[in-house]
């Protein structure tokens, strides 16, 4: 396969997970950071709002979401598979990927427009008016970065809670150090799905943004490594662990961070479950439905109650309820160790699914 075109950036959280697999798995591309003109005329016609990544294929259909523009190669390529085969990896993996996704959007967050905003300014002027001086770019970057801006108070990030974040994500660091003392990647001696869900959050955010790139690589130097490598597309050979096992490692840290994102799930989805009962069938969802409470590092507060963490959500529940009964027991006992038994008896009802690049109830 050549001629593939990712529309993306390197200040991009999802573009980063896109560009680490693609690179990995050997697809030729070239990624083409879109001008607001050709946002208006390349990404808007065909899928309907502006966002980044998106994949143009060789045949000209688009693909919008990491998810599925992963799923789009892994049905036409060969080995090696990005996504585990085995019933607890894939579990893992998918749980993995709606911690990164989903949650670590608060670090990432956080981390940019509090301590990075007048540098990120001027690297979204770069693409937004790159004839520019460096003034005209930075204004060009604010008319830009202001929107995502705004996302930071939806997401609970507050003068009050922001010490929380930064404690969590400190202990997401140390967490993760000490796994990489262990293995090179999440799963084992190769990438795999749930090492490109991780770049997400990690590379444009936490390793590119200069004050939180110096952070990773002064304090947890293992994970800057990591991102390095994540991001080239290294870690071809190798294999995963064996026998469908999970490394011990990874256990603090999916025990902390469904610790923190579990109970927002849980109370999203019975707000969700509020709002079917009176939406038509087939409905387009909305991407929110109120405010729920949170925790993070020991902080208190409010959070939107985002509906498309419920898709990747469902993902997880998918592997889990297709398992067969020797290997939902093994879950069983895995998820008891993290605490979250709780993911074993949940459901999303009505289903979803994602029509027209937007989600909606199946």
């Amino acid at each position: 396969m050549t001629g593939h075109t990712l529309f993306g950036s390197e200040m991009s959280y999802f573009s980063g997970k896109a560009r680490a697999y693609l690179r990995w798995k050997g697809i030729e591309f070239t990624e083409i950071a879109p001008s607001p003109a050709m946002m208006k005329t390349e990404i808007m016609p065909h899928i309907g709002w502006p966002v980044i990544p998106v994949l143009k294929t060789t045949d000209g259909k688009y693909v919008q979401d990491t998810a599925d523009i992963i799923s789009y190669f892994e049905s036409r390529t060969g080995t090696p598979k990005a996504l585990p085969q085995t019933p607890l990896q894939a579990l893992v993996t998918y749980l993995i990927q709606l911690i990164a996704d989903e949650w670590m959007t608060l670090p990432a967050m956080h981390y940019r427009w509090n301590h990075n905003e007048d540098w990120i300014y001027g690297e979204f002027g770069k693409n937004a008016a790159p004839d520019g001086t460096p003034e005209e770019q930075y204004e060009a970057g604010k008319a830009v970065g202001q929107r995502f801006k705004g996302f930071v108070p939806m997401l609970g990030i507050t003068p009050e809670t922001a010490p929380g974040v930064e404690k969590a994500y400190e202990q997401f660091l140390a967490d993760f150090s000490a796994h990489l003392d262990k293995l090179p990647y999440l799963l084992g001696t190769r990438a795999s799905y749930a090492d490109f869900a991780l770049i997400g959050p990690l590379y444009a955010h936490q390793y590119r943004d200069r004050f939180t790139g110096k952070h990773m690589k002064r304090t947890a130097p293992k994970v800057a490594d990591y991102v390095e490598r994540v991001i080239e597309g290294h870690g071809k050979a190798g294999e995963l662990v064996p026998h469908d096992d999970i490394p011990a490692s990874l256990l603090p840290i999916l025990k902390a961070q469904l610790g923190e994102c579990l109970p927002v799930l849980l109370a999203t989805l019975e707000r969700f479950k509020e709002w079917a009962e009176t939406a038509e069938a087939k409905s387009d969802v909305p991407r929110g439905v109120g405010m729920v409470p949170f925790t993070t590092g020991g902080k208190e507060g409010m959070i939107a109650a985002r509906t498309f963490p419920l898709l990747r959500l469902q993902d997880a529940l998918d592997a889990y309820q297709i398992m067969l009964p020797s290997d939902r027991k093994r879950a069983n006992a895995f998820l008891k160790a993290i605490d979250a038994e709780a993911i074993s008896a949940l459901r999303i009802d009505p289903r979803l699914t994602r029509r027209n690049y937007k989600l909606a109830l199946v």
